[in-house]
């Protein structure tokens, strides 16, 4: 048999495909922008079949339905990246937060959270019957490797990425055809405090440097003020439009990589239709599982690796919360340990954490005395090399307590540093 008969055999509609999702089952939904629309609304539509099915995924970029109120008893949302749609679920009980490691989560699911069934999106087949994981490779391809069911939705709108990115139309299970349109990030404002945040990281990046940048206004700041440097590369959970732009404009070249030279590798991609057509068929990207692409040892085979990844809050010893506000989770990990790790094992290499002095309005300072109590520490303070706010670039690697408390404090909103100054000399018995 062909893989085109295969494939017909396969095909069926949205709502007869989730009805092979049982109650109890642990159900795994594509990462971010690669979750299968179709898919996860009609599971939804199905709920009244089902009793309490685990719904597992990192970041959502769809409207989390399976979260509301009235589906409490019918699907339990167990998070590995609180977004939006998914972290009022958490705080009212409906839901939990697992904590873990970007590169950790596909053995996770090998060994602790076996998952019974995956939705997720692929590109239609290519000659050979293989479809691309196009934009969400991450812990997608692994899941589809050990799940009991893999019910694709297939997507002509699925741009074709190169790498170990495909799945062959023999393995799936089920095969949905629907080209909603991918959902897309548009870029966003960037304010004058992130273009200062963004021309304060791009001074520690130098000619030839290999690049880890997160999603956000700050990354995309610290973009338009790369565009003097020469030959960078990228090697990074993911990217978006804004590194389009420095392909564009022979800015990222990849030519200086020692690893995998010529390729941005990458685990997962998010931004506008400028970006997933530009990933196309693009031999210059290379996605590949989060397991490989987040590893630490493979990280660090990048020489100059500068690893940039934001805060909720930095103490006066370096201690970095990026996850929970208190008690609150907000996120999750990620990879910014993955990277912060990989980047100090890396030759040459340096992690950035970075964000704006205050939130709240400017009513709160995010450089502090001490972390909110409940505060989860996601990066230790001997993880971190730089700390940059609009006010300037605090260096701690190296430093002492004292030495490191001093340029925080220099690099904090200057309505706080008064009483930064006065906890420094009752902490350090010296004046500031």
């Amino acid at each position: 048999m062909n893989w085109q008969e295969i494939y017909k055999k396969k095909l069926c509609s949205p709502a007869d495909a989730v009805k092979h999702i049982k109650s109890g089952d642990r159900v795994v939904i594509g990462h971010a922008c690669g979750e299968p629309p179709a898919l996860v609304s009609a599971m939804v539509a199905n709920a009244a079949a089902y009793k309490k099915v685990e719904i597992n995924h990192m970041v959502a970029m769809g409207p989390g339905a399976y979260c509301k109120p009235e589906y409490k008893d019918n699907f339990v949302h167990n998070s590995l990246f609180l977004g939006g749609s998914t972290r009022k679920a958490i705080e009212e009980g409906r839901g939990d937060f697992t904590p873990v490691f970007f590169h950790e989560i596909p053995n996770l699911f090998r060994t602790t959270l076996h998952p019974n069934v995956l939705l997720f999106q692929v590109s239609p087949p290519d000659a050979h019957g293989y479809c691309s994981y196009g934009i969400s490779c991450d812990y997608t391809k692994p899941v589809a490797e050990c799940c009991d069911i893999r019910i694709a939705q297939v997507n002509k709108n699925m741009p074709r990425t190169l790498g170990d990115a495909f799945i062959h139309v023999s393995q799936l299970d089920y095969i949905v055809e629907d080209d909603t349109p991918l959902i897309e990030l548009p870029a966003p404002k960037i304010s004058d405090v992130e273009k200062a945040i963004g021309e304060n990281c791009a001074s520690v990046v130098k000619d030839g440097d290999c690049l880890q940048l997160g999603i956000g206004s700050i990354p995309d700041a610290v973009l338009l003020f790369l565009k003097n440097k020469k030959d960078l590369g990228i090697h990074s959970e993911m990217f978006s439009d804004g590194v389009v732009e420095l392909v564009e404009a022979g800015v990222v070249t990849c030519k200086k990589k020692n690893f995998y030279p010529g390729k941005m590798v990458v685990n997962f991609l998010m931004g506008t239709k400028r970006l997933y057509d530009f990933v196309d068929n693009n031999p210059m990207v290379y996605l590949a599982p989060v397991d490989w692409v987040n590893d630490p040892r493979v990280i660090c085979q990048n020489d100059n690796l500068v690893s940039i990844n934001s805060f909720l809050q930095v103490d006066l010893m370096g201690q970095v919360a990026s996850e929970s506000i208190g008690l609150k989770q907000f996120s999750g990990v990620g990879g910014q340990v993955d990277f912060a790790r990989g980047a100090n094992m890396s030759r040459g290499g340096r992690t950035i954490m970075t964000n704006s002095a205050t939130s709240g309005g400017g009513k709160l300072s995010r450089i502090v005395p001490v972390l909110d109590e409940g505060a989860a520490v996601t990066t230790s303070r001997c993880d971190v090399n730089y700390v940059v706010t609009e006010y300037g670039v605090a260096q701690l690697k190296g430093k002492t307590l004292r030495e490191r408390a001093r340029q925080l404090i220099n690099i904090a909103h200057p309505d706080f540093r008064p009483a930064l100054k006065e906890e420094f000399e009752k902490r350090f018995k010296q004046p500031f």
